[in-house]
């Protein structure tokens, strides 16, 4: 009834999430590697088929060794969305087999709780009250890559009048794929990471960007914004069945106001769009405000309008109970009323 697979089954973790229709990059063994590579945990796919009904939900496995217990783990989607893709018979019978198949499964992998980003392309949030309460929290912005027409038409005027601006600057844009562009990337990124005070979460490592380089050869593009011979702003780009995503990016801050970035994202839409992808997912704002990231993003299409949300799951209330009790008991300074989730993991 239910299938959990590891990197030990790629070549059927691969198989089995290809064949939903909405199968996107986040739901990739490929993808998640690199998130293992940082600490995130071991990398496991969720396949459910019965009576007509087949779903899957990619998660990173937590070991909670580190909080007094063994054999109890937590599990988390990967960094950017997931949740559970749902395909074929949607009734209400269906709703209570899947959500008791599931209910079981947590108990016999000694899972304490899961914590859920859900993709707002594939809107995994709608179906989630078959599991978790999914709480809406802000909106992200995508845009249509139909064709270049219709990505200028979604562009707002003053996005499109710094455009201009940045090709009259004689700003242009290039991609690929190498490891010196990987590099390069990081030095970017990470100077960017530094300007915006990041945790140190943020501040990959060269391992994480060389499985990234290893294992998505034919699903990542890094473009970069060239001015006068230098790399002024770079991005990562992720892209699988139809959809692309903007993954990370940096830009140098003292040639902000050539404006790149807005260049940069117009080029590699139209690239997005001539190899077949139909949407090009942007993201939202920090912690999904309406900041001025947002605002950037949303010069892109304002037509846009999808919204984001997450999910809070306890599957064992005593031994969560135990776990925030033992960082009490560890931590003077532990703030039990403190709204993360899962609370025993709050820094």
């Amino acid at each position: 009834m239910i299938e959990t697979l590891g990197l030990d089954s790629r070549e059927r973790w691969n198989e089995v999430a290809k064949s939903f229709k909405d199968y996107d990059i986040y739901y990739s063994p490929e993808y998640l590697i690199s998130f293992q590579m940082i600490g995130d945990g071991d990398p496991i796919l969720i396949y459910y088929k019965e009576n007509g009904l087949k779903a899957m939900c990619a998660l990173m496995k937590r070991s909670l060794k580190t909080y007094g217990v063994d054999d109890w783990f937590d599990l988390i989607t990967p960094y950017g969305y997931g949740g559970f893709v749902f395909e074929g018979d949607m009734s209400e019978n269906n709703k209570k087999v899947f959500s008791k198949a599931f209910k079981q499964w947590v108990v016999e992998h000694n899972v304490v709780s899961i914590f859920y980003r859900f993709h707002p392309q594939l809107r995994t949030a709608e179906n989630a009250y078959w599991y978790c309460d999914p709480i809406m929290l802000g909106h992200t912005i995508e845009m249509d890559l139909t064709d270049e027409d219709t990505i200028w038409k979604n562009m707002t005027s003053k996005n499109r009048n710094m455009i201009r601006k940045a090709e009259k600057n004689g700003i242009t844009i290039e991609h690929g794929l190498t490891w010196e562009l990987f590099l390069e990337f990081k030095v970017v990124y990470d100077a960017t990471m530094v300007k915006d005070n990041a945790e140190e979460y943020y501040f990959f490592k060269e391992d994480f960007y060389r499985s990234i380089f290893d294992n998505m050869k034919d699903t990542c593009e890094i473009f970069y914004a060239v001015y006068e011979g230098k790399k002024i702003a770079m991005s990562m780009m992720l892209h699988e069945n139809d959809r692309m995503h903007y993954h990370l990016s940096g830009s140098v801050w003292e040639y902000r106001n050539l404006a790149p970035s807005n260049l940069l994202l117009y080029e590699a839409a139209k690239w997005g769009s001539s190899i077949g992808c139909k949407i090009f997912h942007l993201g939202g704002g920090v912690g999904s405000g309406k900041d001025n990231l947002f605002k950037f993003k949303r010069e892109f299409n304002r037509n846009s309008d999808i919204t984001f949300g997450i999910g809070k799951q306890i599957c064992n209330q005593e031994m969560y109970d135990k776990l925030v009790q033992f960082c009490i008991d560890g931590k003077t300074d532990f703030d039990k009323d403190n709204k993360f989730f899962p609370l025993y993991r709050t820094i």
